[in-house]
């Protein structure tokens, strides 16, 4: 009468664990191989490289144009872009003698810029 067992079913029950797990991990790195398979964007090339250049360069030159000209931006409204130097004398003219006066100017110009007209009358109902 041997008292060790000589059933390994808690053997074969590990393996089957191991087996499993090692599945599974293997299943995870196939799928992220896949996505960085298939989501990775072109090489950029010479002329991919070109073309987003010629836009940077159109981008740049848009935005030294509107920091360094002057424009209507809304004459209706009066409102207008002004050159960075002459904004700057102009802050410097008024908030240097009468801080206060240029602040409510600045508040009125503020309203005046951003006031959104009234909507239009809603049509009257067919029951009315």
């Amino acid at each position: 009468m041997n008292s060790q067992r000589t059933d390994c079913n808690c053997c074969k029950t590990g393996l089957v664990y191991g087996v499993a797990t090692l599945g599974a991990f293997l299943i995870v790195a196939l799928l992220v191989w896949a996505m960085r398979y298939y989501t990775q964007p072109a090489p950029i090339n010479a002329n991919r490289a070109a073309e987003r250049a010629k836009a940077l360069a159109e981008l740049r030159a848009a935005e030294a144009e509107s920091l360094h000209t002057t424009a209507w931006l809304d004459q209706g409204k009066g409102v207008v872009r002004l050159r960075i130097d002459d904004a700057m004398k102009l802050v410097e003219d008024k908030w240097g003698r009468d801080p206060a006066a240029a602040r409510s100017n600045l508040i009125v110009r503020v309203e005046k810029a951003t006031a959104v007209p009234p909507p239009a009358p809603a049509k009257p109902s067919l029951f009315e």
